[in-house]
């Protein structure tokens, strides 16, 4: 049963691993756009409908250019491009750590986990989202 358990869990951060790395590999070898938007567009995604069809930014926007700035090591350049993107951008980078000590070790980081990701954690993640769609507003607008 033990066994059992850590194969399960060292599946579980194999998948986790892999999607964490490859957003962050993805990341970093896209170019940070200058404006802090549109960096998105080198996926062949096109550009945000919200600033085209209503002249706002969506909450999203720049959360791509602020991954790509973090990939690169300049995260207070992600900060500054939009918070939120910056916060997860770090918390991929740490969900990759966690994940690649799991499949080393096996070790079950759960207790650590549901210590973190209470109700308190979330509404501050909806929060912050809300704070970085406010801040890339007011850059957008020109009032930063």
């Amino acid at each position: 049963m033990r066994t059992g358990g850590r194969l399960s869990r060292r599946a579980a951060a194999l998948v986790v691993a892999s999607v964490t790395g490859s957003v962050l590999a993805a990341a970093a070898w896209l170019e940070p756009d200058p404006s802090g938007l549109g960096t998105h567009q080198q996926l062949n995604l096109p550009p945000c409908g919200w600033i085209s069809s209503g002249g706002l930014p969506c909450p999203t926007c720049g959360m791509t250019t602020a991954f790509a700035l973090a990939a690169d090591g300049r995260v207070l350049a992600a900060l500054a491009t939009q918070p939120a993107g910056a916060a997860l951008a770090i918390g991929s980078a740490c969900l990759l750590l966690g994940a690649t000590l799991v499949l080393v070790t096996g070790l079950d980081l759960r207790p650590a986990l549901e210590r973190i990701l209470t109700p308190r954690f979330w509404w501050g993640a909806a929060g912050l989202i809300l704070v970085g769609w406010g801040w890339k507003i007011a850059l957008f607008r020109g009032w930063l």
